[in-house]
Order: structure tokens, then C-alpha cells, then sequence
């Protein structure tokens, strides 16, 4: 069993998102979807253990500079909930590979309303983009629909 545990990271260049577009596997409950790099947790691993080791593993890149910026916990009918350790990140060495995922693309921060994203997901990069202190945010879905979401444990209008 997957852990419910799993880190998302948004690595910045140039203004820019390294997003992960997921095309590639048939059985993916974010198929279509832009969304950060990031994975579930292996067995021992702390936060910032799976962030390194999944942006390594998607991306071919070593982070050298991050930031843990909040947490997100997701409900989603026929899922076990996940919690999710939200992170951006700054300077990096390396050499971007193909990842077996999807398609890697650099987005402008700009550009990003404009991708097929959750809408949890619009939530939280707004939160980003406005560097808000660390935060807690609860998602809840049917389907593809956004029903519920809470910052900090207030209720948030839809």
C-alpha cells in the first residue's frame, strides 16, 4: 500500500515552474493534468528525504535550496486521504531528463491559470505566488469537482 503521504514541489527559474504535464501512464488519477514534481514517501523517509529523491528521480535535478511551504490534506471520493507537504524551489544543479510521468515544460508563473490544473491546485499556487506564511489547506473532491477547501481551518468560498 502507497503511503498517504507524499510530497509536491514547484521548482522556480527565470519567473518560471518547472510543471510536470501527465500524459504518459493510462491509469493516473492526474492524467491530463499540470501539476509539480513530487511522489509518495518510501518507508523511513523524512519530508525532505522523498522531495529530494522524487525531484531526482522525475527531473534528474539535485535541489539545493527549498522551501517547505505548507501542508495539504486531500479528501477524494474512493481514495485514502493523502497529506501532502507543499514545497518551492530555487537553485538546483544538474541536467533536466525525460520524465516516464509526463512532459517537463518551464511555465511562466504568469501562465500557469491558463494549464488544465486542479482547482485545489489553483488555490495553493495563489497562496504561493502571494507568499503567504506557512499554511494548512484541506481539498476535498468528487471527481474532478472541488466541493470543499479550507485554509488554516476556515471554510473557503467556491
Amino acid at each position: 500500500m502507497k503511503s498517504p503521504l507524499t510530497t509536491l514541489c514547484y521548482i522556480e527559474k527565470d519567473g518560471q515552474y518547472l510543471m510536470l504535464h501527465r500524459v504518459s501512464k493510462e491509469n493516473d488519477v492526474n492524467k491530463g493534468k499540470w501539476i509539480g514534481i513530487g511522489g509518495h514517501f518510501e518507508e523511513g523517509e523524512s519530508p525532505e528525504e522523498c522531495l529530494l529523491r522524487e525531484a531526482k528521480e522525475e527531473t534528474g535535478l539535485t535541489l539545493k535550496a527549498w522551501r517547505f511551504r505548507g501542508i495539504v490534506t486531500f479528501l477524494a471520493e474512493g481514495f485514502p486521504t493523502e497529506y501532502m507537504c507543499l514545497y518551492t524551489a530555487d537553485a538546483f544543479e544538474g541536467e533536466l531528463k525525460d520524465c516516464d510521468e509526463g512532459k517537463l515544460e518551464w511555465v511562466p508563473k504568469t501562465e500557469l491559470m491558463r494549464l488544465n490544473l486542479w482547482e485545489g491546485d489553483k488555490l495553493f499556487l495563489r497562496l504561493l505566488a502571494e507568499e503567504a506564511p506557512f499554511f494548512s489547506m484541506k481539498l476535498c473532491y468528487r471527481g474532478d469537482d472541488l466541493v470543499y477547501a479550507s485554509l488554516d481551518g476556515r471554510a473557503l468560498a467556491l
